[in-house]
This record gives C-alpha cells, structure tokens and sequence, in this order.
C-alpha cells in the first residue's frame, strides 16, 4: 500500500501530462490554425496588391500606347512632308533610310494608290499589297477614304511575324500613301509588366510558394512560377476547377503530387492561385510546439512540486501528525489530545476525535460507576499490539492488589501487563476454576483473545472463596483437631483415586487413642481434647506430602500413606508410626503430663480397590494390636499406673 504523499504525486504527475498533452494539442492546433490565417492574410495582400499593380500598369500602359502611337503618326506626317517637298527621294533607299534614322523610326513603306508597296527602307517587302496579310488588311480602308490616317495596334507583321506598330496616312497630293514602322520597345517594356510572369516575380518572396494563372473557362495555366506547366490543363497538376472556385478561403489539395495549402483569387477572367507546401507550411509548427512543450514541462515541474510541497505541508503532515497522536491514543494514552490547525477540516476533525475520545472515557467513568453499584468488585482491562497502553477501570488496581506506581508502570506497557497476567496465572486456587491468588486475595480471570486483542474480566472472589472454604472446612473438618472428618477423608481419598500413579504404593491405616476415658475421668474433658489435639498434631506432620490424616470420631483416627515408590519404603513409614506408639509427655493441663500412646493396624491397598473391606482390616488390624499391647503392659504390671 503506497502512501498518501506518493498517490498525490502519481496523480499531480497524471494530471499534469494530461494537461500538458492537451495544452501542447491545443496549441499545435492553434499553431496550424494561425499559420494558416496567415498564409491566407500573406495571399490576400499579395492579390490585392497584384490588382492593385495591375491597375496601374493597364494604366500607365494605355497612356504609353497612345502616346506611341500619336508618336508614330507624327513621325508619318512628317516623312510625308519631307517626300512631299522632295519626291526625288523616293528614288534614293539610302536617303529614306537616312530620314528613318533620323525620326528614329523602323521601316519606311510607300504604296501607290493601288495599294502596292513601291518604295521604302526595305525592298524585301516591294510588292507586298494591303491584301498580302491580315497586319496590312488593317490600312485597306485607307484606298476608299484618303483622308484616313490610321494607327495599328502593335501585332506581328506580315513578313516576318516581328512585333510592330504600324501607322499610315495620304500625302498631301494624294499620290501616295506613307506607312511608318515601329518597334513598340517601351511599349512591350510596359506591357512585360502586366504579364502574370512579371508581376509572380515580383510577389515571390517565399521561393518555396509557387503561382499560377488558370483561364476561367478552359482551365488553362496561363502562366506559372513552374513554367512546366505553363499550357497545362489545371486538372493535370491535380486540382480542379470547383476547387478553385470556391477556394478562395484557403484549401488543402495534392499538386503536382505534393500536399499543399491552396489560396485562390479570381482576378479578371484568371485564377490567380498561390500555391503553398504543407512542409514549407508547417515547418516552424514543431520548432514552436518544442519550445512550447519545454516551457510547459519547466512550469509543470515547478508547479507540480509546488502543488505536492503545499499537499505535504498542509495535507500528508497534518495526516501523518494526526496519525501519531490517534496512534498514541490508540495505545492507551487517552490524555493526547488532537490539535491540528492546519486547515478547518483538520480543526473540525481533531475536534470531532477529542470529543469521541472523550465520549469514551465518559462511558468507562459510567461502567465503573454501574459496577461500583454490585455486590462485587468488578475490573474491565483492554489491549493489543497497535495500542501500547492497556485502558483499564479503577477498580482493576484495587482488585490485584496494584500500588499506584506499579498501576501507572503497569498500564504503560501492555508487555509489562501481559508478563503481570502471566506471574498471576502462576498461583491458581485448586478446585477453582480460573481463581488465583494474589497477596491473599483471590482473584476470578477470564480473558478473550482475538484479532481485535484482549478484553479481560478481574473479579474479586475473595469472600466467596473464604465463605465457601469455611463451609467446606466446617463440613468436611473435625471442629476440634482440624483434621478431615469421615466425609472428608472419603472425598480426598476419592480425589486421588482418579490418578493411579498418585496413588502408587498406600495403605490404610487406622489409629485409636489409648487412655482417652481415662485422662477424661481424671483430669476433664478440656485436658482429653488437648490430648487429641496433640496426636492430631503429630500425625498431621507424619508425612505432609504423602498423608491424608482424619478424626473418625471419639479417639479413633485413620491415615492414608500413598504415593510411595515401593512397599519396602511404605513399610518403613509404617515402622515409624510404630515408634509414635509410646511417644514423648505432652501437657495436657497445670503440671499433668501424659505420655501419647495408640494403637494403630494397616492394610495396604490392594488391586481390588475394596476401600470399605480395607478399612475393616485395618481397623481389626488395630483392635488386635490394641489388645496385644494391653496384654503387654498387664505383664508388666502397668495396669495401675495408666499414663
């Protein structure tokens, strides 16, 4: 299981490539968007200024035009004069070449009033009439109408397919007429600069966008920066005619096999089509969103830390802060008290802890006050491995018998505890179930154990057990000797009767006191029960571990030896009770002194287990060791003198 401040971290980290990967598509986006905004903007101002600079070359170019062309009729007027003044050089080649120079004109013609050439600067063309080619066919009206003075536009002429501008007009006599070539060279240097070839050199600024120039109708590249596909069908650069149409908002299409970003503009009855690589397009989009994504990774790092820095410092550690005082309380310190600060939920959390914790201690104050109302003194003790104190009641110290330093010592430490229970459990009460002894008291432990740990019950039994032991005393004790009466004997030796090897070699042996009438009679009764006192005394300490002594009633008593290894070393036991027989005075009364004298006789257990039919024998065994002791004592003469 990870921890808190990890799991933040993972997620902040989640989070945080998320965004960012959504902010860099975001701007990739953005970034596409804008370059083709402004490929559309870059294309927009280039047609705008392409109509703009076309305007003002038609313009510029209708005014050389007609000026060129006044100029050429000016320069035919005036050949015209100077032939009219000199028909002679019409004659001379050499003159009217040098009046060509002169006006700075190209060809001179002179066509007779048939409309053949007859004269001029080049003899090449001497014949050639006004039906010889479309260019002369223009001047033809001129045979009807003399007084027409006519300016051709600039067009290839007949004979050599060379541009010219060509003007003509009657001479004054009306004899011939006087045609003036041209070369229109500033005027074909005006018209260069309304050719679409002239004007995409100008706007290509970017060498890797191309244009092209598509007729409207046919679909024809009319001129392009790629003169490859100049005379093309737009359809074999892959484009078509709908595109172009409607693609004057910018589109993307594959030309000439290359994917491009398309801006077109109708301008005439031309397309214009500017023409942009999708490479060349978007090539600063990843040098951008590179420089974009190491920005943001710097700022998510910063942040990012940040973020966990400040959920480490008011999150995890107010956490882990209130973790150690819960796992304080939890040991059994239930003085910690929770302060946590940090934010009003932890606020609101210690305080809603501090008042269970109290809630609780109030209800073991009221466990202990309602135990307190019983007959007995009852103790409630609980721990476990997470909570190193054991929370107990108060009258847990007062039942096993806990000064207040040990109490305290004691409920530190749950292991000090445990080892107390442990010492404790070493004193059992015998007979009793789960009661031992402590400094004479007697103590009921039960516990439960389980995976929640251990819930124990102290009980202070000590009057019980004493009030039971006295009515067990009582009723199994003679009163006067303190010895086991009959029942009590047929108990105990029933006791060891269920373990055969405590039983080992026994016997029975029956013990009647000798002179008890008569030390009565003599000296009281008072002075007869301290007589038996002191054979119960000493027969008592016959053999402590290994007897069970009783008073049968009267002066008979009864011992039960067992637990002996051999029958040789009960004998021998047996022998020493043989040499009580005669035993020392003992004071019975003021100055009386009276030796202890019985008669006993035995019977060994047998297989058979007859305790009844074994007592009998022992007590026959006694009366006949009585008897022989009497005839004992009759023979030497004792009979006067009993004690």
């Amino acid at each position: 299981m990870q921890t808190l401040g990890k799991i933040i971290s993972r997620y902040i980290n989640r989070v945080t490539c998320i965004f960012m990967l959504l902010i860099l598509a975001i701007i990739i986006c953005i970034q596409i968007v804008n370059v083709e905004r402004q490929a559309y903007e870059s294309a927009d101002r280039i047609f705008r200024q392409m109509e703009q600079l076309l305007a003002q070359n038609q313009e510029e170019l209708a005014g050389i035009e007609e000026a060129y062309r006044e100029t050429c009729l000016h320069n035919a007027e005036a050949i015209a004069y100077m032939i009219q003044n000199d028909p002679s050089v019409l004659q001379d080649m050499e003159e009217l070449k040098r009046i060509a120079a002169l006006m700075e004109v190209d060809e001179i013609h002179i066509f007779d009033s048939l409309g053949r050439i007859f004269a001029g600067t080049h003899p090449e063309y001497y014949g050639y009439t006004f039906d010889s080619g479309e260019q002369m066919m223009f001047f033809k009206p001129m045979l009807q109408d003399k007084s027409l003075k006519l300016v051709q536009d600039i067009a290839p002429n007949t004979a050599e397919a060379k541009m010219m501008q060509y003007s003509a007009l009657w001479s004054r006599s009306g004899e011939f007429i006087v045609q003036v070539g041209m070369e229109p060279d500033n005027v074909m240097k005006a018209r260069e600069k309304n050719e679409l070839s002239y004007l995409f050199s100008l706007f290509r600024v970017n060498l890797e966008a191309g244009y092209y120039a598509i007729d409207s109708g046919s679909g024809e590249i009319v001129g392009s920066t790629d003169l490859e596909n100049v005379g093309k069908n737009v359809l074999e650069t892959g484009l078509g005619l709908t595109s172009l149409e409607n693609g004057e908002g910018g589109f993307h299409a594959v030309v000439n096999d290359r994917r491009c970003y398309c801006i077109c503009r109708k301008v005439g009855t031309n397309y214009i089509l500017r023409v942009v690589p999708d490479r060349e397009l978007y090539k600063g989009v990843p040098t951008t969103v590179l420089l974009v994504a190491v920005c943001l990774i710097v700022m998510a790092l910063i942040l990012s830390r940040a973020v966990i820095w400040y959920m480490e410092k008011y999150v995890v550690d107010g956490i882990h802060s209130m973790n150690r005082k819960l796992q304080r309380i939890a040991r059994g310190n239930l003085d910690e008290m929770l302060d946590i600060k940090s934010s009003v939920e932890f606020s609101e959390l210690s305080s809603y802890i501090n008042r269970m914790k109290k809630s609780l201690l109030d209800t073991n104050e009221k466990m202990s006050y309602v135990l307190s109302k019983t007959n007995m003194y009852i103790g409630v003790y609980e721990y476990n491995s997470h909570m190193r104190r054991v929370r107990f009641t108060e009258y847990v110290p007062r039942i096993l018998s806990l000064e207040s330093a040990e109490a305290e010592r004691l409920s530190a430490d749950y292991q000090e505890f445990k080892a107390f229970i442990r010492r404790l459990r070493k004193n059992p009460v015998p007979d009793e179930n789960s009661v031992f002894e402590r400094n004479g008291q007697y103590v009921r432990l039960e516990e439960t154990d389980d995976s929640n740990g251990v819930f124990g019950v102290v009980i202070d039994v000590t009057e019980e057990i004493e009030k039971r032991k006295k009515i067990e005393e009582e009723r199994d004790t003679d009163p006067l000797t303190k010895l086991y009466n009959r029942r009590g004997l047929e108990m105990k030796i029933s006791a060891l009767d269920n373990d055969e090897e405590t039983l080992a070699c026994s016997a029975f042996v029956m013990i009647d006191a000798d002179n008890l009438k008569v030390i009565n009679d003599t000296c009281g009764h008072e002075a007869g029960d301290a007589y038996l006192k002191e054979i119960a005394r000493r027969l008592k300490d016959f053999a402590p571990d290994r007897c069970v002594a009783a008073r049968l009633g009267g002066d008979e008593f009864a011992l039960f030896l067992y637990q002996y290894e051999s029958e040789a070393e009960l004998l021998e036991a047996i022998g020493k009770l043989e040499s009580m027989q005669d035993g020392s005075l003992v004071t019975i009364a003021d100055n009386i002194s009276v030796p202890i004298r019985f008669s006993f006789g035995y019977s060994p257990i047998g297989e058979s287990g007859d305790y009844q039919a074994m007592i009998k024998e022992a007590d026959e065994k006694m009366y006949e060791n009585k008897r022989e002791r009497k005839a004992g004592k009759a023979q030497a003469g004792s009979l006067e003198t009993p004690f």
